[in-house]
């Protein structure tokens, strides 16, 4: 068994910056001498998360509209008033689309579907500078 860890990082834009990370994963895992295994995305910080999602521009507008519709910036967050930051609808939208991801991987291929693409999220109210862990776990 084999264990790697690599970082990637990014600029982000906030305010449900979308990005596509699939060609940085796929190359680490091509390039890590491990054939078939799992790799770990984690992204590190608590206003940015990390899914899978068709990287369409029009869909790409539908997520960032589902997120201002079931967790809204311009309603109270207790964590604004401890703060005074204004981005506590970032913390609780991170929180439910998860810090974490985990794709497996055959003959030093990610097994994503035609359509699929690997997001990094930021959702904080701010231009943020950005790592994401990488853990590839095989043979």
């Amino acid at each position: 068994m084999t264990v790697i860890t690599k970082d990637i990082s990014l600029k982000s834009m906030g305010n449900c910056d979308i990005i596509d990370i699939t060609p940085q994963v796929g190359k680490t895992v091509e390039e890590s001498g491990v054939a078939n295994g799992i790799v770990t995305l984690f992204t590190v910080g608590s206003t940015a998360g990390i899914t899978t999602i068709e990287y369409e521009p029009n869909l790409l507008s539908d997520f960032k509209n589902m997120w201002d519709r079931v967790i809204p910036q311009n309603i109270p967050y207790e964590h604004n008033r401890t703060w005074g930051e204004g981005n506590g609808h970032s913390h609780v939208r991170a929180s439910v689309l998860g810090a974490s991801l985990v794709i497996p991987f055959v003959n030093k291929r990610l097994t994503l579907g035609t359509w699929q693409q690997i997001v990094f999220v930021d959702f904080d109210n701010r231009p943020r500078s950005r790592k994401i862990t990488i853990q590839i776990l095989g043979e």
